[in-house]
């Protein structure tokens, strides 16, 4: 395993962690209101982490399933707007976790070409027109990580 999956594979396990330590002992009211207009509650925070992970989290599926596939670009925006994505803070949370654990548990005994495994993306808002799973890890982490940020801002 090399040193950039493992920071991968450190900061995806970390992200759960860091939202309920932030969030701790906080009131639902808290958890849900939106500190100002077109600002987003923890809860919405939470609710959209859970449409990118699990967007691009059944794209890394689908990218170690099959050889090279071409995916059409899915927007979590969009998927964040669906019922399952509007659930309160501590049930997004715990969603969230439980998904998490589950792409962590796909990803750790990935071998070095497992990680390297690629597809060609189409549609407007694909940013590149090809990535690897390591690529959509680190995009998991990288977009968590301003999100972390964000709550923090929140409660810290």
């Amino acid at each position: 395993m090399t040193a950039r999956t493992q920071a991968v594979l450190k900061a995806l396990g970390d992200t759960p962690r860091r939202l309920t330590e932030i969030t701790r002992g906080s009131p639902v009211d808290a958890l849900t209101r939106r500190p100002s207009a077109g600002e987003w509650s923890a809860a919405e925070i939470v609710n959209h982490l859970r449409a990118n992970a699990g967007v691009w989290g059944s794209t890394i599926a689908r990218m170690l399933a099959e050889d090279d596939p071409t995916i059409r670009y899915v927007s979590p925006r969009g998927i964040m707007k669906k019922p399952e994505y509007q659930c309160g803070f501590a049930e997004a949370l715990a969603r969230f976790s439980a998904d998490r654990k589950n792409l962590l548990a796909t990803l750790k005994p990935l071998p070095g070409s497992g990680w390297s495994r690629s597809a060609t993306f189409t549609g407007v808002s694909a940013k590149r027109s090809r990535a690897t799973v390591l690529d959509y890890a680190e995009n998991i982490a990288s977009h968590e990580a301003l999100h972390i940020v964000q709550v923090e801002a929140l409660f810290g």
